[in-house]
């Protein structure tokens, strides 16, 4: 029996939400349909907004240059700030952390207040100067080239600071989060620094809301395996706990237990 249109079309997305791309060749495998069929399919699905056609099949729809600290600081903006909160939860009093920089990250400092003898240490400026105002533990911050747009520190400098310290967990924002490139970022400056903090860290912690998975950036952070935790929102899909509960990848769904508490 063929199937509809719907049932290939939940097919194709199933499979452009997992790895961010879908070949006509591995759709006209899957659903034993034509490769006329699945080009059809697809030109639909790129005019609904879903996709959009590349030579040899679809990629997901997604923004390919990054926008500023202050742009993104208001997409998504309660997701960001249930994950910062699920971040926060996963901080013991005493520990040394590092947060990286981006706005999922960010706002993960209001919610340590009440911790004792925790230390912060850091290559965001928006990190630092929140920290500056509510935190009541010891701030560390990276030394290293500023880069205006995203507000942080990187370099030689930044490496060789993170080089002589360690950490018990690093809370790591990704640009994109992907099953073949792991977890990435749009560019190898800031990259780079987050790599070198995942290096320090005994446990590494990812945050990432749900627009971010099946999408490859840039540069790469470090594979999925590398990750302890991956922290996102309610709006993660099935497919994607899914595949992460087989890959034996924490998961934590920040969900409405968090937004009670967001002051």
């Amino acid at each position: 029996m063929s199937l509809s249109f719907e049932e290939r079309k939940k097919v194709i997305l199933d499979l452009l939400e997992l790895n961010g791309k879908v070949k006509v060749s591995d759709a006209e495998s899957i659903l034993k349909v034509s490769g006329e069929t699945i080009r059809r399919d697809m030109e639909r699905l790129e005019k609904e907004g879903y996709l959009h056609k590349v030579y040899g099949g679809a990629v997901k729809v997604k923004n390919q240059f990054e926008q500023s600290f202050e742009q993104k600081v208001m997409i998504n903006n309660l997701e960001k700030r249930l994950i910062c909160k699920a971040a926060a939860s996963m901080v013991e009093d005493g520990e040394v952390i590092f947060i990286g920089y981006g706005s999922t990250a960010y706002e993960m400092v209001r919610f340590l207040t009440d911790k004792k003898n925790v230390t912060i240490i850091t290559n965001s400026l928006p990190v630092l100067l929140l920290a500056t105002e509510c935190f009541p533990g010891k701030i560390l911050f990276s030394g290293g080239e500023y880069e205006k747009e995203q507000k942080f520190t990187g370099g030689p400098l930044g490496e060789l600071f993170f080089n002589q310290i360690r950490a018990s967990k690093a809370f790591i924002a990704a640009g994109g989060i992907s099953l073949n490139d792991g977890i990435t970022d749009y560019e190898i400056p800031g990259a780079s620094i987050s790599k070198k903090m995942i290096e320090r860290a005994d446990n590494v912690i990812i945050l990432g809301d749900h627009t971010k998975f099946g999408i490859s950036t840039f540069a790469k952070i470090c594979d999925l395996k590398d990750a302890s935790m991956i922290i996102t929102d309610k709006n993660c899909s099935i497919q994607w706990q899914e595949k992460l509960s087989n890959l034996q990848i924490d998961l934590l769904i920040a969900s409405e237990k968090y937004e009670n508490l967001i002051i």
